[in-house]
C-alpha cells in the first residue's frame, strides 16, 4: 500500500503474536520454539472463535511475528509464509506483520522494538491507544507498551528467563486474554 493510501487514525486494533498466542509452540526443554513446518502448526484451541468476538466489536486483527530463525537460518521466509497464509485462512485476521531479523540486526521490527505495531497502525488507521497487543513473551507486551498499547501477557508457564514486566493484565489463555478486552471496551 503507497502513502497516498494511508488511512486516517481512528480505528482499534487488537495486535496479536502468532507463536504461543494463536498457535502452539514446540517446546524443547520447556522453552518455546516456532512449528518447524505446516505438519507441525497447530491452531490454540478456541482463537476461531475468540478473533470472531472481537471482530464483532469491529476491531482489526494483526498478527505481529518476530521470525528469527530465518536470519539464523534455521527456517526458511517461503516456511513462514506458509504457515502465517494457513494461519490466515483459518481465522479472522486483516493483515500480518513479520520481522525476520535476529537481536543483532538492530532493526526497528523485531520486537521489543514496536516497528510492526507502528507500521500497521500507519497503513491501517488505527489508534495506538485505543488498542491491544497480546503476547507470551516479555518482548510482546515491551513492543506493546512501547506502542502506547494496552497489554495482555498469556503466561504459558515457559522455562525461560524473562525481565520483570507489568502487562496491563495477565492472562492464562487466548480466550481470557479477549474475555477481558470484551469486559474493558
Amino acid at each position: 500500500m503507497g502513502v497516498s493510501q494511508v488511512m486516517p487514525q481512528s480505528r482499534r486494533a487488537v495486535f496479536l503474536d502468532r507463536d504461543g498466542v494463536l498457535n502452539e509452540v514446540v517446546l524443547h526443554e520447556g522453552r518455546p520454539h516456532p512449528p518447524a513446518s505446516l505438519a507441525e502448526f497447530r491452531i490454540v484451541s478456541g482463537a476461531k472463535e475468540s478473533l470472531a468476538d472481537l471482530k464483532r466489536l469491529g476491531f482489526v486483527l494483526i498478527v505481529v511475528t518476530n521470525q528469527p530463525d530465518v536470519a539464523r537460518g534455521k527456517q526458511t521466509k517461503a516456511v513462514v509464509e506458509e504457515m502465517n497464509s494457513f494461519l490466515a485462512s483459518r481465522l479472522p485476521i486483516d493483515d500480518t506483520y513479520v520481522c525476520y531479523h535476529d537481536d543483532v540486526d538492530h532493526c526497528e521490527c523485531r520486537k521489543p522494538a514496536p516497528g510492526l505495531l507502528l507500521d500497521a497502525a500507519r497503513m491501517h488507521g488505527i489508534e495506538l491507544r485505543e488498542s491491544f497487543l497480546i503476547g507470551d513473551r516479555w518482548r510482546d507486551v515491551e513492543a506493546g507498551r512501547r506502542a502506547q498499547c494496552k497489554t495482555l501477557y498469556i503466561n504459558n508457564s515457559y522455562c525461560e528467563q524473562q525481565p520483570e514486566i507489568t502487562p496491563t493484565f495477565k492472562a492464562n489463555s487466548l480466550r481470557s486474554a479477549v474475555d477481558w478486552i470484551l469486559a474493558h471496551t
